[in-house]
């Protein structure tokens, strides 16, 4: 991998869309990837708060979503974000052992190898899925709560944990 600065992975449902009608600061957007109609809450600040985060942290932000590329074309523009890579993560095969949870952490493991990285996930199974994955660099997964989003404390988590590396 080219990339050898720490990656902060960013989720889109639970974390940026909670499920909770949100409070100040969200807008509900309506959306439309391939076809498929979404009710979305977004906050416009989250995407100065990320941007001030790498800056600050000289990290990468990457979508680690099932959004995939669609995340660039429906959410960053409404974040004020710029188009960010993305984790392949591809669909969950039919009759998989594996929860969504367990899915996407071994396909963000797989990306990630040995770089270090923040990831902000909802899921609550990813914690002992990363564990398992072997070869795995250094990370942080800060749990957020999907009624509630993503908060100024998850944030200040990631930068205290990437400043103090």
């Amino acid at each position: 991998m080219a990339h050898r600065s720490p990656a902060v992975l960013l989720d889109v449902d639970g974390v940026l869309n909670p499920v909770r009608r949100a409070d100040y600061g969200y807008r509900r957007h309506r959306v439309r990837p391939q076809g498929v109609t979404y009710q979305l809450w977004l906050n416009a600040g989250h995407g100065e708060s990320l941007r001030r985060l790498t800056a600050d942290t000289g990290t990468e932000l990457v979508w680690a979503s099932y959004w995939c590329a669609h995340a660039n074309d429906w959410i960053a523009p409404r974040l004020g974000l710029p188009a960010l890579p993305y984790v392949p993560i591809p669909p969950r095969p039919h009759g998989s052992e594996l929860s969504l949870g367990a899915w996407k952490a071994r396909n963000v493991a797989l990306w990630a190898g040995k770089r270090p990285f923040v990831w902000f996930e909802d899921e609550p199974d990813v914690t002992d899925c990363l564990l398992t994955e072997q070869g795995l660099g250094e990370h942080l997964l800060v749990s957020v709560d999907p009624l509630i989003g993503l908060t100024e404390d998850h944030l200040d988590r990631a930068r205290a944990w990437l400043t103090g590396r």
